[in-house]
């Protein structure tokens, strides 16, 4: 029986959107790993990049991810990058049940363009810098979100269906 259950994807997949719906319905804790980061630090997470670097953040992060996987019964959201960062994807997989909610690049280039929340690597990007950057990021990151236990299409995402199928695999 896994310990947690772990959403990764590209930023803008919805993986915090997902997880607080989903969370319930498992009867879990949802924990989103960018305010952990931000309550565990005292620096929002554009804060961090900014002051420290990605590198200082993406440490950062995996300490964080460290402490929240030693509780059990959560369902967590990660960051975009958290699994490609040193051994986080194996730590994820360790215990807990992944899940890679996977999205079209056209459907992450849209979401991104038309988020409010800031995104530290692409808030500062035209439309063009930003489709390139989903296609160049996508392709490094891939290799370490199909990994994961199960992967799900994030674009026509039925929750409930979701909650079912993790059920019957993961709990």
């Amino acid at each position: 029986m896994a310990q947690n259950i772990v959403l990764v994807g590209f930023p803008g997949a919805g993986k915090s959107t997902i997880g607080k719906n989903l969370a319930p319905l498992l009867g879990l804790r949802f924990v989103d790993l960018d305010k952990y980061v931000e309550q565990r630090f005292q620096y929002s997470v554009p804060q961090l990049f900014a002051q420290f670097g990605e590198l200082v953040f993406r440490k950062c992060e995996f300490e964080a991810l460290s402490e929240i996987l030693q509780d059990n019964h959560q369902l967590i959201a990660t960051g975009g990058g958290t699994p490609c960062y040193e051994q986080a994807m194996q730590l994820i997989k360790k215990k807990n049940f992944s899940i890679y909610i996977k999205m079209s690049e056209e459907a992450i280039v849209q979401r991104l363009s038309k988020s409010k929340k800031p995104r530290p690597l692409t808030s500062h990007l035209s439309l063009e810098e930003l489709q390139a950057y989903v296609h160049q990021t996508l392709q490094k990151r891939a290799h370490y979100y199909e990994q994961a236990h199960l992967i799900v299409d994030g674009e026509n995402l039925d929750i409930p269906r979701l909650a079912e199928e993790i059920h019957k695999m993961a709990i």
